[in-house]
């Protein structure tokens, strides 16, 4: 067994310099300049045209042309902004101390704020004359029908002209610049790791979190106790920037007529409330089986129980240390053969156009993320620790990686993704690692993933589900008055005590995960989706289980519609009525069939 401290393998790091040599380089100062006199010449545009809130009146032929003209229009630039974005983010991401990159993308972020207010005011004249109307006259309003349904949905949950004009350019000094200082912080955090033969190691923080996974529970509980004492260290900045992160999504939540943080999210995420209450539902119910799995888990680590919270991602006793880059890399790739077509082919890609950064490093952001880049090709985020898990990390982004090719033909505005859709396609591809995996192990082997599997799973149904309670009690005290760092601490200590229940050992809990998890620090609520995705994703695998060449032959065609169709269509057209509370029991179903198996298999094994 290897050491997953030991020396690392090379690990890949993405290239763009086949895109622009460098942020110098005079193709990318040419492109940046270019944005910047096409930015002033659409709001000119929007001038010239009189888009924005009228009185309703009969559509003419006047106002096809112009719906022409601003929709191709704004799909070129948002088109433009969004590489020169993805292309500078590819440095920011994994080297926050680049001080000439952090500045690029703040300019583009100012730019970026004189194009939101035309958003803004597209929905206003769009509401005010009728999308069908609009859609008789104009062949560009005809092809975004459903984007176009959906942003005049949003007229009655806008402030004024001015006023959403001013939020933009005061966005990018508050709540933007709040959480870029969150995501500097955290990145350049370095832990002292006491490994348990007295070496004191220095650690990036992405690499010390990563040591939950290391087959030692004296080396993952050094590391646990590593974050209790670095993350303080900047609680206090971190507490400044979602206070006033939340404090001004308050704010604006209240101007544009939201009842409450959630409707704005739920909007955001094209789903209903009906939807969203149906599956929390269903959530809360399997609790209680979730909660049994962490114990059948603690009494494999020899701590007959309630979990330690640095055992919750600890690989088995029995199984492999680490598995190395290139073998993580064939069990996905085996998997995605397995589904066949372009995707089977995707991890030869990636790796080939170098689409992946996989080396954890200083002042590189922790987490994983994928990003849409150019054409159809996509920018692959990991912090590469060696363990099972993170092989289904690898699996899952490059899920988004897939959906993003799929996407590449669509324009800008048909390709806004809700976050709770964007996971169908992510959690679709770890699926198919997983019962890839079952299909040919047996005993320790199966016990051993469905532990990484399971894991994953609570991961995004109970802490998830802490995430939620928590984030909720924010928005709500966060109404009245700023929070501390020991006030936000216990909030964290609540919802996981709710959400984990005697399934872990709160004495150990992790009240530091609102400084973690740069989810917290945006408007909306950024956690619940992921529950969707996985919850929704292994609804669509069973169809795909129950007739795999139906499935292949409109599965492609529906990610290409994620952000044209709302959670409800986008279910029906696969039959699946995500309304009703059924759907998601029979979603979690899946969950505990294998939390029965794995219980059954420790019990075996233990004999």
């Amino acid at each position: 067994m290897t050491d997953q401290l030991s020396p690392a393998e090379a690990l890949p790091r993405w290239g763009v310099s086949d895109v622009h040599e460098s942020l110098t380089a005079r193709t990318f100062l040419g492109a940046l300049e270019q944005l910047g006199a096409d930015t002033e010449r659409i709001v000119a545009l929007f001038d010239t045209l009189d888009i924005r809130a009228t009185s309703p009146r009969q559509v003419t032929a006047a106002d096809g042309e112009a719906a022409d003209r601003v929709i191709r229009e704004m799909n070129a630039v948002e088109q433009q902004g969004g590489e020169l974005e993805a292309y500078v983010h590819s440095f920011v991401a994994t080297n926050s101390y680049d001080e000439p990159a952090q500045s690029l993308a703040n300019e583009l972020d100012t730019v970026g704020a004189r194009m939101r207010p035309l958003l803004a005011r597209l929905v206003d004249w769009v509401a005010s004359l009728g999308v069908d109307a609009l859609a008789a006259v104009s062949t560009e309003a005809a092809e975004h029908l459903g984007p176009l349904h959906r942003l005049a949905q949003r007229a009655a949950h806008q402030m004024g002209e001015v006023e959403e004009g001013l939020y933009a350019e005061l966005s990018t000094t508050a709540s933007s610049a709040w959480g870029g200082l969150h995501s500097d912080v955290t990145s350049q955090l370095i832990g002292a790791v006491t490994m348990p033969d007295g070496e004191v190691r220095e650690l990036p923080m992405s690499a010390v979190r990563g040591l939950a996974n290391h087959s030692d529970p004296l080396v993952r509980q050094a590391g646990y106790d590593t974050e209790m004492a670095a993350w303080p260290t900047v609680a206090v900045v971190c507490a400044a920037a979602i206070n006033s992160i939340k404090g001004e999504a308050n704010v604006v939540n209240r101007r544009r007529h939201w009842d409450s943080p959630l409707d704005a999210s739920l909007y955001a995420n094209s789903v209903s409330r009906p939807t969203f209450d149906a599956m929390q539902s269903a959530v809360h119910a399997s609790l209680d089986d979730f909660r049994g799995w962490m114990r059948t888990k603690a009494s494999l680590h020899g701590a007959p129980g309630p979990i330690a919270w640095r055992d919750l991602v600890a690989p088995l006793p029995s199984a492999p240390a680490s598995i190395t880059w290139d073998r993580g890399l064939e069990i996905v790739r085996q998997a995605f053969a397995s589904y066949g077509g372009s995707l089977g082919g995707l991890v030869d890609r990636a790796i080939g156009e170098r689409w992946i950064d996989a080396e954890p490093r200083s002042g590189k952001r922790g987490g994983a993320f994928c990003m849409s880049f150019v054409n159809d090709r996509s920018l692959v985020f990991l912090n590469w620790n060696g363990s099972v898990d993170a092989a289904q990390t690898t699996a899952h982004e490059l899920g988004h990686a897939y959906h993003n090719t799929q996407l590449a033909h669509r324009t800008p505005l048909q390709r806004r993704l809700p976050m709770a859709l964007a996971e169908t396609a992510s959690i679709f591809c770890e699926t198919l690692v997983v019962e890839e995996g079952l299909r040919r192990l047996e005993g320790a082997e199966r016990l051993a993933l469905l532990d990484v599997d399971l894991q994953g799973s609570n991961q995004v149904v109970v802490d998830i589900r802490s995430r939620f309670l928590f984030e909720t009690e924010l928005f709500a005290r966060r109404q009245r008055r700023t929070l501390g760092v020991s006030e936000l601490n216990e909030m964290m200590r609540e919802a996981q005590a709710t959400a984990y229940g005697d399934g872990l050992d709160q004495s150990t809990a992790h009240p530091y995960m609102w400084v973690v998890k740069g989810h917290y620090y945006g408007s909306h609520f950024y956690n619940w989706p992921y529950t969707y995705g996985l919850l929704f994703g292994l609804g669509l695998f069973a169809r795909y289980q129950a007739d795999p060449e139906h499935f292949r032959h409109g599965y492609d065609d529906v990610l290409s519609r994620v952000g044209m169709n709302s959670a409800e269509e986008l279910g029906a057209a696969f039959d699946l009525d995500v309304t009703d509370e059924a759907f998601w029991t029979a979603s979690l179903d899946v969950l505990r069939a294998r939390i029965a198996e794995y219980t059954r298999l420790a019990s075996e094994l233990a004999v």
